[in-house]
């Protein structure tokens, strides 16, 4: 299954918990704020459950419906909508994407923790979902560069946008990086060890905190 940029960040959580509730860690980013390299490194051990988006894009060569997303006609994906099964959904490059809200529910029945990949408006829904189990299992977290002049030279390092698309990531990027105060925790980007360090330290704290906690005592 791929992140909404094409990243596989992992499927099979190896670890099952049995002694707490599960968490819903939701991850947003401005493009080339860090997120695809982070997404990357957390799938080399999973341990959670990478939620696996629907949209109505076309398949691209080698992916697998069910696996990389749920590839859903746009008829097909409006009646969902219209029937509220989704947790949140987006109009995103004139494709549209959402995370159905029955799979993330049946994980956290289960005891496991999510991930989830959502741009600004989609974290915003979640945060405004009417479930309370998903809001209390929600942890959000903003991975932002330290200002806009970094996040240019990073956008340009990629060299693969025109002056144009560059000039419009970055004008998006602004208004993106000023919702950061909405989200639980913001991660100011460095190195790529140190995103995946800080983002696993929040797991790790998130875990442990004994109001997640089923125990027998």
């Amino acid at each position: 299954m791929q992140s909404r940029d094409g990243k596989n960040p992992g499927t099979n959580p190896k670890h099952r918990v049995s002694t707490r509730h599960g968490i819903v860690f939701v991850i947003s980013a401005p493009s080339g704020g860090g997120k695809s390299t982070l997404l990357r490194m957390l799938g080399d051990e999973p341990d959670f459950v990478y939620s696996v988006s629907c949209t109505t894009r076309q398949p691209r060569a080698g992916e697998v419906d069910g696996r990389d997303y749920h590839f859903l006609s746009v008829e097909e994906f409006e009646r969902r909508a219209a029937a509220d099964e989704f947790l949140e959904h987006a109009l995103v490059h004139g494709n549209r994407y959402g995370t159905l809200k029955q799979t993330v529910q049946e994980s956290l029945s289960a005891g496991h923790d999510v991930l989830m990949d959502v741009d600004i408006q989609g974290a915003a829904q979640i945060r405004a979902n009417a479930d309370a189990r998903i809001n209390g299992a929600l942890v959000d977290i903003f991975l932002m560069p330290p200002n806009m002049a970094e996040l240019e030279r990073r956008l340009r390092r990629r060299n693969t946008e025109t002056a144009e698309q560059l000039a419009l990531r970055l004008s998006n990027a602004a208004g993106e990086m000023a919702q950061w105060r909405s989200y639980r925790y913001a991660i100011i980007s460095g190195s790529p060890v140190d995103d995946f360090e800080n983002f696993r330290s929040i797991m790790l704290a998130e875990r442990m905190r004994s109001e997640r906690m089923n125990l027998p005592f």
